[in-house]
């Protein structure tokens, strides 16, 4: 709750003892550790601690792969943030065989419709517009604002995203006729 209010100094502790609940009470090697590995390392990459973050990912991700296996959901949740992390320090080619897997993983686990597949599919992207590649960037973002209209609706805070990621690229694009009405159905759907 204090993360979501943007109080990182507060939640950052709350955090560490849920950690050493969870050690202590699940075990190092559980698949709920791992989340709160993940939370932390969230927390910490909000911080701006990226050298921080990495560790808690790295070992969230393999306690995941390990107690989960390699193709479970958490698994592409973890891969996720490690990939988010990668791309936040730069470091894009790391980032987007791990971004591949999660979008892999989501779709055959979850389902090509599936709002989680959006996520894979919209961080795809990201990366792939921060590489230069505006081409291949667009159907991902086409694709996830799809799944996030259909699934969760014209209105939705995740729907508006989509939205307006897609209203960047083409802007980016020089394509101001195409992103104006993404804009504007972006806008309409975070205030009314």
């Amino acid at each position: 709750m204090l993360r979501a209010q943007g109080d990182l100094t507060g939640a950052r502790p709350l955090f560490e003892r849920a950690l050493a609940i969870r050690e202590r009470a699940l075990g190092p090697e559980h698949a709920r550790t791992a989340t709160t590995l993940d939370n932390l390392a969230l927390l910490l990459q909000d911080q701006g601690d990226l050298a921080g973050a990495r560790p808690l990912c790295e070992r969230a991700l393999a306690i995941c792969e390990k107690a989960l296996g390699p193709e479970h959901p958490n698994t592409a949740t973890s891969l996720n943030n490690f990939a988010s992390l990668l791309r936040a320090q730069g470091d894009l080619a790391g980032a987007q065989p791990l971004f591949e897997r999660a979008l892999a993983i989501r779709e055959k686990a979850l389902g090509p419709e599936h709002p989680d597949t959006a996520i894979s599919l919209n961080n795809l992207a990201l990366l792939l517009q921060d590489q230069g590649d505006p081409t291949g960037a667009r159907p991902l973002f086409e694709r996830a604002l799809a799944i996030r209209e259909k699934a969760l609706g014209p209105k939705h805070p995740s729907t508006a995203i989509s939205l307006n990621n897609l209203a960047l690229l083409l802007r980016a694009q020089g394509d101001l006729v195409g992103a104006r009405p993404l804009c504007e159905r972006a806008l309409v759907g975070r205030f009314i």
